[in-house]
């Protein structure tokens, strides 16, 4: 249950973003992708209890579209699965660049600092520098921690936002009328433009909305994953659900327009509820549950680079680890990615003035976030209908012919999400910026991964 508590705060990057579009609608877009997640996760709640050896998500499409000929390296089912981990890891890596430029936004709105250009591009640099050296650092030492230092880190992350949020309706600030008299933006018309959008919007709320699933990918962790992965799954939904209805409505109820602080979004009710002191403490603890978020997403990216490697899907230099079993080079390539993120984007948006964003990196990473969950949901569903996999002994089971269920999921993931996902970078960012990103880096790893295959041999002898 506690895993969930750092998930709320991944609606910070795209509050802003999302309500020039939809203003008061977004607290329905929302709240229907924590619903969303519920119907998903059930299905890997299940899945990752049938494969117990399997690592996550990832681990699971690998294991069901394993190849039929073991002998041919070029298997197309073997690559699904593999482009499947791929795209997830990269859904969770670009948190590390996300969160680093969103911590710098919230430090020049909170000091009132009068940056641009090169300037502002300087200040994201500084601090994504310090953040992966700290990260490289800690992760380095093996200092990942177990359940207790989890569930504390989970505590810490959470309550910096629940106190500014509630402050709001404490003292006063929250105005309902905000939200029932603007619900879409003015030249809002219900088009089809306008629809496509709206399920833009959903395609990109689902990255943080759904992250919960990982209380379902620890499934096969717990004494009695046939009891204790409904509860775990229940429990974290519900939580979601309410931190994702309770921080947008505080939100989009306390301030009228964002245009002023745009990402830094809670500086304003920071400072209305504390006052000018009191904020810098608020906003700091924000801050720190931010790069505690980071540190998820660092050490979960590359634990998963790890994985593959593992699996013969990356080069074997992803699998070195030093003597606390922590995978150095595959967090050595993380740290650098991300500031490569950084450095590409930030120059874009600051010095080019293009008016790309750390939301132009969130859109490209949503884009992998779709692709792996219908490659994952459409696992899930040939789990059920194989002959391969349906007598499985099953600790945990989602409801009888939640295969249909999922099989449609999979085809909203690819068929409107994603599609829709892209034309709303596109209109956002007025370029192709965030979809040329994405697609670079997922088609990437075609060439890589065909490089793995023809040379297996050398890949092990350099991990060695």
């Amino acid at each position: 249950m506690f895993i969930a508590l750092g998930v709320p705060l991944l609606i910070l990057p795209s509050l802003y973003d999302v309500s020039s579009i939809v203003w008061g609608l977004c607290i329905v877009v929302w709240s229907l992708s924590v619903v969303q997640g519920f119907l998903q996760n059930l299905a890997y709640g299940e899945m990752v209890t049938v494969f117990p050896n399997a690592t996550g998500l990832p681990g699971c499409a690998q294991t069901v579209f394993r190849p039929k000929n073991e002998s041919n390296p070029h298997d197309f089912r073997k690559f699904v699965g593999a482009f499947s981990a791929w795209c997830y890891w990269f859904a969770w890596c670009p948190v590390v660049a996300i969160f680093t430029m969103l911590i710098g936004d919230y430090l020049v709105r909170m000091f009132e600092m009068d940056l641009s250009g090169w300037a502002y591009l300087g200040l994201y640099l500084a601090i994504g520098i310090c953040i992966v050296v700290l990260m490289y650092v800690l992760g380095s030492r093996g200092l990942e921690g177990g359940a207790t230092f989890g569930t504390i880190l989970a505590i810490i992350s959470i309550v910096p936002i629940v106190i500014i949020i509630a402050g709001a309706f404490a003292v006063g600030m929250f105005d309902l009328n905000l939200i029932t008299e603007r619900m879409t933006a003015p030249e809002w018309s219900w088009s089809f433009g306008d629809f496509v959008l709206l399920f833009g919007c959903f395609a990109l709320a689902q990255w943080s909305a759904c992250a919960w699933e990982t209380a379902a990918i620890y499934g096969p962790e717990y004494k009695e994953p046939g009891k204790d992965v409904p509860k775990a799954l229940f429990s974290c939904g519900i939580i979601c659900l309410f931190m994702y209805f309770f921080v947008s409505v505080g939100v989009y109820g306390s301030v009228g327009d964002l245009d002023v602080y745009k990402n830094a979004a809670l500086v304003p009710i920071a400072q209305f509820v504390f006052g000018d002191f009191g904020k810098y403490i608020a906003l700091f603890l924000l801050i720190v549950a931010m790069v505690l978020v980071i540190q998820t997403g660092f050490l979960g990216s590359s634990r998963t680079l790890f994985s593959m490697a593992t699996e013969k899907n990356l080069p074997g230099w992803f699998r070195k680890v030093n003597k606390f079993g922590m995978p150095t080079n595959a967090m050595l390539f993380v740290s650098i990615f991300n500031m490569l993120l950084v450095l590409i984007v930030g120059y874009s948006g600051c010095v080019a003035e293009s008016g790309d964003t750390s939301m132009t990196i969130l859109s490209a990473s949503a884009m992998g976030y779709c692709i792996a969950n219908g490659i994952a949901l459409a696992a899930f569903v040939k789990t059920r209908r194989s002959p391969e996999f349906r007598d499985l002994e099953r600790p945990f089971k989602a409801p009888r012919g939640w295969q249909y269920v999922m099989a449609v999921m999979t085809v909203v993931q690819f068929c409107v999400w994603l599609p829709c996902l892209i034309y709303w970078s596109y209109d956002q960012s007025g370029g192709f910026m965030p979809a040329i990103l994405g697609t670079v880096i997922l088609l990437l790893f075609v060439p890589l991964w065909w490089y793995v295959q023809d040379h297996k041999g050398d890949a092990a002898a350099d991990s060695s």
